[in-house]
């Protein structure tokens, strides 16, 4: 008796503490409320399961307890009851999955007018990349990473000229505007993160991956490395700082192209092999 009464307080504790626990999610910033319905349907349908099982444990307990003389039954198979389990579970799985499908096709299906904006980890920092005024982000290469050329953009590639690079610094981005997220990492797994967007992504040595979201308000939000990457994973953050359009446009005016920053570079180089000669 005192098991199945422990198990049913389990069953309802662990209901109450999700209805009323103080740790949840951020409050939303972008325009992806779908995912938090889809979790909170798998929820629903994973809490209601948890709860039937204990439940049904519960009863197991207390109605087949010991007593004096009772024989338990063999019973090995009951069809009816497996094709029901079988169903049961089969629509319980699909109802979780098929949220998550439509939320993934829409995740990945990225509008026409969504501005490209190139984010790169690396042991432990960030590095942002965002087009300049044709709109256009040049191509990269990374082979061609250096301390000068921390992004590996290509230098003979006009359209990477007038790209805006921000390294080991935050980003700025307009409200209310769609972007698409280039991820790409130089070493290890990394994996860009801001809770307040409900969006991440794993960044893969070799590959770029993507996703897009549009930020919905404007306010600072933190950047996490949701895969762990190294020693100072716990550190590797930066910012994500979402504003009025006029005042994004004021601190892109203020930002360094890569032609500028790759420009004294290469007047030193020039100057230092004159020398040299």
């Amino acid at each position: 008796m005192a098991v199945a009464l422990i198990l049913l307080l389990v069953a309802v504790a662990s209901v109450l503490f999700h209805l009323f626990s103080p740790w949840w999610w951020t409050p939303l910033a972008s325009n992806w409320g779908y995912i938090d319905d889809t979790i909170t349907l798998t929820f629903w349908i994973t809490g209601a399961v948890f709860s039937a099982v204990v439940v049904f444990m519960a009863y197991c307990v207390f109605r087949f307890r010991h007593k004096e003389g009772r024989q338990a039954a063999y019973n090995p198979e009951n069809k009816k009851l497996e094709w029901w389990l079988s169903i049961g579970t089969a629509i319980g799985v699909a109802a979780m999955l098929a949220p998550g499908l439509v939320v993934w096709h829409q995740f990945v299906t990225v509008p026409a007018d969504a501005t490209e904006v190139e984010v790169m980890g690396q042991q432990w920092m960030w590095s942002y990349r965002l087009p300049g005024k044709d709109g256009k982000l040049g191509s990269t290469d990374a082979r061609k990473i250096s301390s000068d050329n921390p992004m590996g953009l290509n230098p003979d590639d006009p359209n990477g000229q007038d790209d805006v690079v921000v390294q080991n610094d935050d980003l700025h981005l307009p409200v209310g505007k769609p972007v698409k997220v280039l991820l790409r990492s130089i070493d290890v797994l990394h994996d860009f993160y801001v809770p307040e967007f409900r969006a991440k992504m794993d960044m893969i040595p070799g590959s770029v991956t993507y996703y897009w979201f549009t930020p919905t308000r404007t306010g600072t939000f933190e950047v996490l490395c949701a895969e762990l990457c190294g020693v100072a994973h716990a550190q590797m953050r930066s910012k994500v700082i979402v504003q009025e359009e006029k005042d994004y446009h004021a601190w892109l005016e203020k930002q360094q192209t890569f032609a500028e920053l790759s420009g004294p570079r290469n007047v030193a180089k020039a100057a230092y092999k004159t020398e040299s000669e």
